[in-house]
């Protein structure tokens, strides 16, 4: 058993940090920017270090200096806490937000209420609207007001150009935030209006510190096994391990190899494709002379050829933009297998 489960977020409070992000977050507050833009691979911490700077934008701490973080005391800071900050708007899917205690708005929390319709995968265009107009009213708290918008390619084009001249030109002290783990699939009108920002990795050492204080429920080899898993991104290797998916990491590939769908029966599609990503990943840079990254060496087969290599990532990717559809679980997982299988068991 461990201490966390996969759908809840790493951190409860913003003003509590972990090291790596901390220090981004320091050189972040004395950036000017009304417009933010916070990118890089999943894992590193984007919405985590969203919400810490719009709480320090909104901090009301007594003498606070420009710069500095939130205090986490005031009652700005608890305001953010408790999910309702009269100056805050979060812009999300529905589904995230029911999954990380954000409130929805009363006509779509009575919609989905009513079964009128499920809660959105997307930003919607509505939400938008409702920002805008947010934008257009007097900072409440006198502290100017925030939108953040995570994660931001959760927006559709109806949605991005809706937002777009209220990026571009915002009211009085109004400022942004958006956090993404997929900056190219954002209109680039949306990342022209931004200051983009490259989120940096953690230590190894930070990395394994903080998991080791999250997940503490779990062993060394499992922490060290997760880590590696994630490609060294601890908020991932964190969902890796309340998944159950490390405990099943290091055979995974010759599992795959030999067809094998019950050493995958704990997996869900989602899960199942991340991995392949990363096994797919391994054997190209295996095959081209460089060093695994997710997978130990000792643990991947044999590479196939660079054709088939090439089919099954399109396979995946295809895939990728699919994989929340409401398949049959079942015979999701075993259509995967057998790609698998049928690749890295090819000779031509």
């Amino acid at each position: 058993m461990t201490d966390v489960t996969e759908d809840e977020g790493p951190l409860d409070h913003p003003d509590t940090l972990p090291a790596w992000l901390a220090e981004q977050r320091s050189h972040l507050l004395s950036l000017p920017a009304h417009a933010l833009l916070l990118h890089g691979p999943s894992g590193l911490g984007q919405y985590e270090l969203a919400l810490s700077l719009a709480q320090s934008w909104l901090c009301e701490k007594p003498g606070r200096e420009q710069g500095e973080p939130a205090c986490g005391m005031c009652p700005s800071c608890q305001q953010v806490h408790s999910r309702g900050h009269t100056d805050l708007v979060v812009l999300m899917p529905e589904t995230l937000m029911l999954s990380l205690g954000w409130p929805l708005s009363e006509k779509a929390q009575k919609d989905i209420d009513d079964k009128k319709r499920k809660a959105s995968q997307e930003i919607r265009i509505e939400s938008v609207r409702e920002a805008v107009q947010f934008a257009e009213l007097t900072s409440g708290r006198g502290r100017g007001k925030v939108i953040l918008v995570y994660p931001a390619e959760a927006m559709n084009a109806a949605s991005a150009n809706a937002l777009l001249k209220t990026l571009e030109e915002p009211q009085g002290s109004l400022r942004f935030v958006l956090a993404t783990e997929a900056a190219h699939e954002l209109l680039p009108t949306i990342r022209s209006r931004c200051q983009a920002f490259a989120l940096a990795e953690p230590t190894p050492n930070q990395a394994l510190a903080w998991l080791t204080q999250y997940v503490p429920g779990a062993s060394p080899t499992d922490r060290e096994t997760a880590l590696h898993a994630s490609g060294n991104r601890p908020m991932d290797a964190a969902k890796i391990i309340a998944s159950g998916a490390h405990s099943v990491w290091a055979a995974l590939p010759l599992a795959l190899q030999k067809g094998r769908v019950d050493a995958v029966s704990g997996m869900s599609g989602a899960q199942l494709l991340d991995a392949q990503h990363k096994l797919c990943h391994d054997l190209w840079a295996v095959k081209l002379g460089a060093a695994p990254r997710f997978y130990a060496a000792q643990d991947l087969p044999k590479p196939p050829p660079a054709r088939a290599l090439a089919a099954w990532a399109e396979q995946l990717k295809t895939l990728s933009r699919r994989i929340d559809h409401p398949f049959k679980p079942e015979l999701l997982i075993e259509d995967m297998v057998q790609q698998a299988k049928q690749c890295i068991n090819s000779r031509v």
